[in-house]
């Protein structure tokens, strides 16, 4: 694709605008979820034992949960907009279904966190105990389900239920309650919604234990250099937050997995082309191997357009349908089956996006499990390493479950074309819904306004990018000290970031 013909191409510009704001809003999105429920673990802990250490924990990580969660509403709503500019004849065919769990996310959920993140922030000192951890319990409430709704909107998209067209509107319309209920017990959004919450855990549990083993090491080294403080701050603070963090990002590796295999078994189901792309996958087989690596986009009449590199017998089988006897669709078959109903030329993703991006995000997730085991193995039975190789180790994981969590949604979202809307069932439809990418772009918005509205608003993520990494490094870098104790100064703190 040339670079002239895509600037004038609203669709195109349109799809990538979507994409860089989705991309970089996805990124607070996890960690808000993840650290929301962590910080109030971190407080319940603080309220039932009085260890000062989970206190502080609480405070620290309760900061980074707040820079999240700040520029995640702010970069949220703009992801709204663009439904009624650049996708307002998509809004127009389906907002009366997608908009309802939309809806319902801003009336309640969002209040909720809103309201009790502002009073978990004010009361301290002015609740009890037990109520400012109730605030935080809410809070986190709030998060969650707000993640809940809108992966409900997000599913609807995937797998349409709910829905009748209206000939004499030319809409998409919610049928009733009934509707809507059947939106909220999608099968599709609860397997999506369970994949999500895990995967922000397995991420923010990354953040905690990477932050609090940096931490260990250089109170351990100042411990070494002759501090005793600093040696116990190692040994009973920073140790037991990283064993803690550590531990969690297991756990939430391992859920990961579980649940991202049940949602990948329930997506075959209902999106077979994005299984054949993911697979680069030709030609309808049962005991399919996996690839491991695959390159050319087209198919070809008999499957020679592609080459694929390295193959493990039957492990595509398995995971598509539990058994090695399972039969994976392929491209070839479900676009000659379909194509021509739908009036494009081929049912089937862009198929080395749709490929290396599952791969990707498969490989970021066990690279991120491993970490988790290396780092329980370093820390073990007490060990407190004076390591810089161990500090950079813990600076090192924190990344990697956000790579998987961000090309696990580029899979899920490419996947899903050329549909906008997939249909429920290919070759019959319930309700009659679904929706080509191309005809959900506005036509009254000229190609030039995207581009420049793109640029702009590429510029304004890309400053607040960095002003979110700056706050993020400057507020772990003080850890659970004040600037003056960091520096080593004995005159009061000014007011930073205290609540």
């Amino acid at each position: 694709m040339s670079v002239a013909p895509t600037a004038l191409d609203a669709l195109m510009l349109a799809r990538w605008q979507f994409g860089i704001t989705t991309v970089y809003h996805f990124i607070l999105v996890p960690l808000t979820i993840g650290l929301s429920l962590f910080v109030a673990i971190m407080q319940t802990m603080w309220l039932r034992t009085g260890k000062e250490v989970w206190l502080k924990a609480t405070r620290l990580f309760g900061k980074l949960f707040l820079i999240n969660f700040a520029l995640g509403v702010s970069t949220g709503i703009v992801q709204e907009f663009q439904f009624g500019m650049n996708w307002s004849e998509y809004s127009r065919y389906v907002g009366d279904i997608f908009g309802a769990p939309l809806a319902v996310e801003a009336l309640l959920s969002f209040f909720l966190e809103s309201t009790f993140i502002g009073l978990w922030i004010f009361g301290w000192g002015r609740l009890s105990k037990k109520a400012h951890t109730t605030m935080i319990w809410l809070a986190a409430l709030g998060v969650n389900t707000s993640a809940l709704w809108i992966i409900g909107a997000n599913s609807f998209m995937q797998h349409p239920v709910g829905a009748v067209f209206n000939p004499a509107t030319g809409r998409a319309e919610l049928d009733g309650t009934s509707g809507f209920l059947a939106v909220v017990f999608n099968p599709t959004l609860w397997y999506a919604w369970l994949h999500v919450i895990t995967t922000s855990w397995l991420l923010s549990a990354g953040l905690i234990a990477g932050v609090a083993i940096w931490w260990m090491v250089r109170t351990a080294r100042a411990g070494a250099a002759g501090s005793t403080a600093a040696a116990t701050e190692a040994r009973e603070v920073w140790h037991p937050i990283a064993r803690f963090g550590l531990l969690l990002m297991l756990i939430s590796g391992v859920l990961t997995g579980i649940t991202g295999h049940v949602e990948g078994v329930h997506m075959i189901s209902e999106q077979p082309a994005k299984m054949a792309a993911a697979e680069a996958m030709c030609n309808t087989q049962s005991r399919a191997p996996f690839t491991i690596a695959a390159f050319g986009s087209e198919c070809g009449e008999n499957g020679e357009g592609i080459k694929h590199v390295g193959q493990v017998p039957l492990l595509a089988s398995i995971l598509s349908g539990n058994t090695p006897n399972f039969e994976v669709q392929g491209m070839n078959d479900l676009n000659q089956a379909h194509a021509q109903k739908y009036g494009v030329d081929k049912i089937t993703p862009p198929v080395m996006p749709t490929f290396w991006s599952f791969r990707a995000m498969i490989a970021f997730g066990l690279i991120s499990m491993l970490f988790a085991i290396w780092g329980l193995i370093a820390t073990g039975k007490g060990q407190i390493s004076t390591s810089t190789g161990l500090a950079k180790f813990g600076l090192t994981m924190i990344p990697f479950p956000l790579l998987g969590i961000s090309f696990g949604w580029i899979f899920t979202e490419i996947g899903r074309q050329p549909f906008l809307v997939y249909p429920n069932n290919m070759a019959d439809p319930v309700g009659n819904v679904w929706m080509l990418t191309a005809h959900g772009v506005s036509g009254a918005v000229p190609a030039s306004q995207v581009l420049i509205t793109m640029v702009l608003f590429t510029v304004i993520y890309a400053v607040m990018g960095i002003i979110w990494f700056l706050l993020m490094v400057r507020y772990a870098k003080e850890g659970m000290h004040t600037p003056h104790q960091v520096r080593g100064e004995d005159h009061k703190q000014e007011l930073s970031f205290a609540y």
